[in-house]
């Protein structure tokens, strides 16, 4: 049976263990012209401009996609993870 003392020792353990949970760092971030962006917000913005790019390209190349509507979200999102593993790994 659990008494009072061992659920408030519990309680306190495990406020103890989310407090060590927390990131003590700072966010990544990056200072453009005095202006601090956060760093997910520039690699979605990179990951669109290298869609866009695919797209011209594919178009150039006269590719044809089947499925735009998944592709080109997904080419987005394929870049935009690659510039956060690359940046902040």
């Amino acid at each position: 049976m659990i008494t009072k003392e061992m659920a408030r020792v519990s309680k306190l353990v495990l406020l103890l263990g989310l407090l060590f949970c927390t990131g003590w760092g700072r966010a990544p971030s990056f200072d453009i012209v005095g202006s601090f962006f956060p760093a997910w917000l520039l690699c979605i913005f990179v990951g669109l401009l290298l869609t866009v790019a695919a797209r011209w390209l594919f178009l150039r190349l006269r590719v044809v996609i089947a499925l735009p509507v998944l592709t080109y979200p997904s080419l987005t999102a394929l870049f935009t993870f690659a510039l956060w593993l690359a940046l902040f790994r």
